[in-house]
This record gives structure tokens, C-alpha cells and sequence, in this order.
């Protein structure tokens, strides 16, 4: 089968490797009908993820048609459509069964690997290094699914394969997002990033309860959209005072809950920026938390940081005196896709999430370099590669 393959930083390429096979009575094999790049994958490809190794195959947001299951799955059958969580989980362990499904026990194969830097190990990823189990990724024409019965989901008739794709990683994630804010009825809230997980952030604020959203980028199709379909009032960073801006737009109090959906490679127009960048061009940092500084010197008093977007080592100058004194919660981790997914599933079926818009190009694996430089670029909001 095709396959998109890491070869190094930088480079992506499409080749020829074998096709999955069922390994466990409790795995799938799909055919791949999208699948999504996300902004995760661009820390694989910009080199911040240092077990990759030659001929990874990468992808861990996707759905598609089941082929073949194995002999204890029993909640699928062949030719079933599903979504896929990009995280996997077990659903035995204490974490699975507690619904902290990116926290699972048994489906990091390498768990020895995180232990080193985090203590200890999270879940298995889908096509996201050999630290997170290296498992084969979904840019390819098909793929194992392990734990099938936990991770897949059976998509409702009549809901696109267009907007779909998205339940398995960027809707959940921003989901999360805004749940781990604990968002109350009419609260202000400000969220970093407009890309695929900030704009479905931005509407699950509001679906949660918001009165307003902020949202933060500098990217102008990005904002377009944060405005135009997900309902936000933006801020460009490249433009204003983000601090004194928020400050201005609350009455002088800070939103209510702060949202980083930008995580490790944040970018500014300030000299925090470049601080950032030479402190990791000499290993001294692996990190920018340019967002998650802001995102505490902005939070009200008593209100609530969430921390979606993905980090990988270690952060400096944190202003850790703000977020003690003014006494703020801070709320963070990977996505818990399987207890969001089926809820998600009817909001999108129902109209009250819109995610379909944000596939605006479509590709075969063939262009799977040329669609990351676009992504990596920011000239789309998301590539979706259809292997067939």
C-alpha cells in the first residue's frame, strides 16, 4: 500500500510499504477514506519529537471504511463507516474506566520511553513517534486499529465524511478544551490559536455557555473564519496589545477562562519570541509557552487556564507569582476522544457544531509533502488526504 513516511525533519515523503495485518483478536484494519493533518504533526515534522525514526508512517486524525475485523471485536463489522479516536485506550485500565482515556495504562507499548522525561506514561498515539508506541499512522491506503471496539465509532447516516473526520481528533481536542475550562453560563472567554482545534474551541465555549468568545491569532483566513462561521470577536496579536486589549474588552477585569490551543511552537511579534527561539537553538529550553505566559497574565482573578495545545519538555520564565496570587486553576492534557465522541456525533448531526468547514484542501498521498509545506505554511486551515 501508499504510505506517507518520515525521512527526517522536514522531509515527507510517499512510498511503498506493507499492508496492516490483524496482530490482536481485538484489532480492525480500515481503509483510509480521510485523513486530516493536524497542527501535532508539525512538532514530528519541525523536528520538537525526537523518536521518530526513518519510515515512520505519521496521520492520527481519520475515519473510514472496516475490512476486516479480529475475533473479539464486537461492536463493528465489515463495511461499517467510523470515525477514530487518534488516542488509544485500553478501556480496562483505572484511567480507561474513569473516561481519562489519554491516560491509559496498557496501549503505550514503549511506556518506558515518557517514563524517562514525564514520570509517567499517557496513552498511545496513532502515527505520533515511537515515545507514544509507534504506531503506524493513517496517511496511508489502510491501518491497524487496535482496541477496535473502544475506538472506533460508527458514523450517523448522512453525516458527511467531510465534517466526520474532524470527530476524531480536532472537534474532540477542542471540545476538551473548553470543557477543562469549566465554563459557566455567561462567561468571557479568550482563546489563543484559530486553527482546527481553537475554532471548534470557539464554538464549544459557546455550546457550553459562553456569552462571548475572544479569540487570538494573526493568521487573516483564520480569523475570518473565527468570526464569520465559529462566532468569535478577534484580536489580531500582530496588530494590538493583546494584554491591554482583553483588559479593555472585559472592563478592566480579564476574560473568565483562558484557552492555549497553540501549545509548544508559538510565535509573537515581541522580543519573547526570539528569547524563546535562541534559548531552544542551545538546548536550554525545548518549549515556547509564549501563549500559556500570556494566557496567566490575562486570566481574572479566581478564573481558569486551560492548556490544550501540546507540549513536549521543558518551559521557562512561566509567571508562576501571577498564577498563584491571583489564585487561578490550571486545567490541561491530551484528549479524552472516546468520552466525547458519541456526544459529538449528534451535536454535528444536529447542526449545533459546524466542522466541515475547515477542510479546505483535499489531496492524495502523492501530495503529501506539498500539503504539509501549505499547512506548515498556514495557507490552509486543514489538508485532508483521500488515499483512494
Amino acid at each position: 500500500m501508499k504510505a506517507l513516511c518520515y525521512n527526517g525533519v522536514g522531509d515527507l515523503r510517499t512510498e511503498r510499504v506493507p499492508d496492516p495485518t490483524i496482530i490482536n483478536p481485538k484489532d480492525a484494519i480500515l481503509r483510509v477514506i480521510l485523513s486530516s493533518v493536524c497542527g501535532s504533526d508539525l512538532h514530528l515534522l519541525n523536528g520538537y519529537v525526537p523518536t521518530m525514526r526513518e519510515g515512520d508512517i505519521i496521520g492520527h486524525e481519520f475515519m473510514g471504511e472496516v475490512i476486516e475485523i479480529g475475533s473479539e471485536v464486537k461492536k463493528l463489522k465489515k463495511g461499517d463507516r467510523v470515525v477514530v479516536c487518534s488516542i488509544l485506550g485500553c478501556g480496562e485500565c483505572q484511567y480507561c474506566q474513569s473516561t481519562q482515556w489519554s491516560l491509559c495504562d496498557n496501549s503505550n507499548p514503549h511506556a518506558w520511553i515518557p517514563e524517562k522525561a514525564y514520570g509517567d506514561s499517557p496513552a498511545g498515539i496513532f502515527g505520533y513517534s515511537h515515545a507514544f508506541g509507534g504506531y503506524a499512522g493513517s496517511h496511508a491506503d489502510y491501518i491497524r486499529v487496535p482496541y477496535a471496539d473502544r475506538g472506533c465509532f460508527v458514523i450517523p447516516e448522512g453525516l458527511p465524511d467531510e465534517a466526520a473526520v474532524f470527530a476524531s481528533d480536532a472537534l474532540p481536542t477542542g471540545f476538551m478544551a473548553a470543557d477543562l475550562a469549566d465554563i459557566q453560563p455567561g462567561n468571557v472567554v479568550a482563546i489563543w490559536g484559530c486553527g482546527g482545534v481553537g475554532q471548534m474551541a470557539i464554538q464549544s465555549a459557546f455550546l457550553l455557555g459562553a456569552s462571548r468568545v475572544i479569540a487570538i491569532d494573526r493568521e487573516p483566513d483564520r480569523l475570518r473564519m473565527a468570526k464569520d462561521i465559529s462566532g468569535a470577536e478577534v484580536l489580531d496579536f500582530s496588530k494590538v496589545d493583546i494584554q491591554e486589549a482583553l483588559r479593555e474588552m472585559t472592563g478592566g477585569r480579564g476574560p473568565d477562562r483562558c484557552i492555549d490551543c497553540v501549545g509548544m511552537e508559538a510565535v509573537s511579534e515581541g522580543l519573547d519570541y526570539y528569547y524563546d527561539k535562541t534559548k531552544q537553538f542551545v538546548r536550554l529550553e525545548s518549549d515556547r509557552p509564549i501563549v500559556l505566559r500570556e494566557a496567566i497574565m490575562a486570566c481574572r482573578k479566581g478564573g481558569t487556564v486551560s492548556i490544550i495545545g501540546v507540549y513536549g519538555g521543558l518551559v521557562d520564565s512561566i509567571p508562576m507569582g501571577a498564577a498563584m496570587n491571583k489564585a487561578l486553576t490550571f486545567r490541561m492534557g491530551q484528549q479524552h476522544g472516546q468520552r466525547y465522541i458519541p456526544r459529538l456525533l449528534e451535536h454535528l448531526q444536529k447542526g449545533e457544531l459546524n466542522s466541515g468547514f475547515m477542510l479546505t484542501h483535499k489531496m492524495s498521498l502523492d501530495e503529501g509533502m506539498k500539503g504539509y509545506d501549505l499547512f506548515n505554511k498556514k495557507e490552509t486551515m486543514r489538508v485532508v488526504f483521500a488515499p483512494q
